[in-house]
């Protein structure tokens, strides 16, 4: 391989944080981050599933650091970017992963529950932008990457609290490059379309959270049927589009939303 092409996707030397790390693209995340030669720092409020992680990191001879957390809480946000500063004395990268799904028609949407999905999915962002921000503004360097969503191109019922969200990272994306890129900070964002998750998993799941294979090939086959591709993706390739975006090769991107989907929305 070209030198120049590898090191500029090479992250050694650099603390990249992941949020929403106890599984799907969050776990995928860190462990392409550190593939790719960062040191890396998980959060989660789901402590088991982030100890999963952080034991599927070290097997690969990681160096990780965990940090059970919140998103919907400010201070924790703002202690999960302390803990990775005081730990390994720099944050290069920061990934908000973190979101919750649920289903409603608009009409039939609780307080609470819209409550809980903004708290999640735009107010967590909002903390991470904020926290990662500052760090990297006193640096003058440093990658904000936030995960957005096919759902905030393409309407669809059932899932409009969740959608609306994703439109709102998104603009936080570009509003955050636009006010931090003087200070040699960027922000992007990454747009899945369908990846196989634990939180899409309930349509292949049964009653006790067991795969059932059958339902599992007709989700992917309809899934499939969507997109121009004709396939659904893993959570590796939006993994690796955000390790593009964390690395120096998207070094003159800002402020963009890549939209790994198979082609399943175009706009």
């Amino acid at each position: 391989m070209d030198e120049q092409i590898q090191q500029a996707f090479d992250l050694s030397g650099r603390v990249a944080v992941v949020t929403g790390a106890g599984g799907g693209i969050g776990r995928q995340a860190a462990l392409t981050f550190a593939g790719a030669g960062a040191t890396v720092v998980i959060a989660d409020v789901l402590g088991d599933r982030l100890d999963e992680t952080a034991a599927a990191l070290k097997d690969t001879g990681a160096t990780v650091s965990v940090v059970p957390t919140d998103m919907s809480r400010k201070a924790e946000v703002d202690a999960l970017a302390e803990a990775a500063l005081a730990h390994h004395g720099r944050l290069d990268v920061w990934a908000n992963v973190a979101a919750i799904l649920r289903h409603n028609l608009i009409l039939d949407v609780p307080e609470d529950e819209l409550d809980a999905i903004i708290s999640v999915n735009l107010k967590g962002v909002f903390f991470g932008c904020q926290a990662a921000g500052r760090a990297m503004v006193a640096a003058g360097r440093g990658s904000i990457i936030n995960i957005a969503s096919q759902g905030m191109d393409h309407p669809s019922p059932l899932v409009g609290a969740y959608a609306l969200t994703k439109a709102a990272v998104a603009m936080l994306t570009r509003t955050v490059a636009v006010e931090l890129g003087p200070q040699g900070v960027r922000a992007n964002a990454v747009a899945p379309g369908f990846i196989p998750t634990p939180m899409t998993a309930y349509r292949w799941n049964d009653a006790e959270g067991n795969v059932d294979p059958e339902r599992q090939q007709a989700a992917f086959d309809l899934m499939s049927s969507l997109v121009p591709l004709r396939c659904v993706g893993e959570p590796l390739d939006i993994a690796l589009a955000m390790l593009y975006l964390a690395s120096d090769a998207s070094k003159f991107m800002t402020g963009q939303v890549l939209r790994p989907n198979g082609g399943g929305s175009m706009p």
